[in-house]
């Protein structure tokens, strides 16, 4: 979130109103949203790398990564 973002009281009652299932799918589409941008951005800085070594990278990247 960005410092001048805040969540509204709506957003935290839609989230409220889910159920733990919904949360979880949303959170699992985040995930894998952020991979496939993350395989974008290495894929624009590196186009001579091919798609296992991109792969390669995003697993070890995503799995080195902390909140």
């Amino acid at each position: 979130m960005l410092t001048d973002e805040q969540t509204s009281p709506e957003q935290f009652a839609a989230l409220r109103a889910m159920t733990g299932a919904r949360r979880l799918q949303l959170a699992e589409r985040l995930y894998w949203s952020a991979r496939k941008m993350k395989a974008a951005g290495l894929r624009s800085q590196h186009p001579d790398w091919p798609e296992p070594r991109l792969d390669d990278e995003v697993r070890r990247i995503f799995s080195h990564a902390r909140s």
